[in-house]
């Protein structure tokens, strides 16, 4: 993660969300002034977060995309005011080539694509030369069209697919193997099924000796158990957040950093209660 190296598996990571966006699903517009969002970036990292993930387009159902000159207007002056004065690393939530390389120009460490490089798979260049993170997320179609796609037919070997082809890419463009995660994309073009068997058969992906990340953070399959708008998932969060441990996350996506941590702190001492298990070693 260019100067810094982690090693994975001993606890799970935090990634705090940051979206400076007018339309994202749970908190649009609440962090769309610079001034605000680093005011929150800041309170990300006091409140215990590893990462911080920032995303100035939004990746709701529905969504249109937005010029790349936009989505830097979005992010590039909070990560200029952010630096010096944060000291957990900052991820780029984007799938664009361009907002990526001036948002590692501005010190960005991660680079999070929620396509898994369908979109660019230039994102791997900028990450093999930068030394950058490279998460490579599964996702079904785009988010304009996502819900509009019939089921998939057999959605644990579609995604296992896709980080086959995407780990291959990846690599044939000069990234190193310990630069790379994984990400199953909650929702994401899937089902409320999906979701669910997702989380639950986590494990299998541990083949691909990566560590995983997953991003269950007030999503709708929660909301559709539990009836609740995004802002009072968080019980129903904790309840994922622990579920992805069990079964293998080695970095947690969450919008509610200091509520996780507690959630984070205990299913990790169970987890962990007589040895770390096998699946948390992310080199299998």
């Amino acid at each position: 993660m260019r100067e810094r190296v982690w090693e994975l598996g001993a606890r799970t990571l935090i990634m705090g969300v940051l979206n400076v966006t007018p339309d994202s699903f749970s908190d649009g517009g609440e962090f769309l002034s610079p001034e605000r969002a680093v005011e929150r970036a800041l309170e990300i990292e006091a409140e215990g977060a590893d990462i911080l993930d920032i995303g100035g387009e939004s990746t709701r159902p529905g969504a249109k995309p937005i010029p790349v000159e936009e989505e830097c207007r979005r992010v590039l002056p909070v990560l200029e005011r952010l630096r010096g004065r944060l000291r957990i690393p900052i991820s780029i939530d984007t799938t664009k080539y361009e907002v990526a390389r001036a948002a590692l120009e501005l010190g960005a460490a991660m680079i999070n694509d929620v396509s898994g490089l369908r979109r660019d798979e230039r994102l791997a260049d900028l990450a093999a030369r930068s030394g950058a993170a490279l998460v490579i997320m599964h996702s079904r179609g785009t988010p304009e069209t996502m819900q509009q796609l019939p089921p998939s037919p057999d959605i644990l070997r579609e995604i296992s697919d896709h980080f086959a082809w995407a780990l291959a890419r990846a690599r044939a463009r000069g990234v190193a193997t310990e630069q790379l995660l994984l990400d199953p994309g909650l929702g994401f073009g899937k089902t409320f099924e999906d979701n669910l068997l997702i989380l639950n058969r986590l494990d299998m992906f541990a083949d691909f000796g990566r560590p995983l990340l997953v991003g269950p953070s007030r999503k709708s399959f929660i909301g559709h158990l539990t009836g609740r708008p995004p802002h009072e998932r968080i019980f129903g969060t904790a309840a994922a957040v622990v579920a992805a441990i069990f079964r293998g996350a080695h970095v947690v996506r969450v919008h509610d950093v200091r509520e996780m941590r507690d959630v984070i702190r205990v299913a990790d001492a169970i987890l962990h209660a007589g040895g770390p298990p096998a699946s948390r070693d992310p080199t299998g």
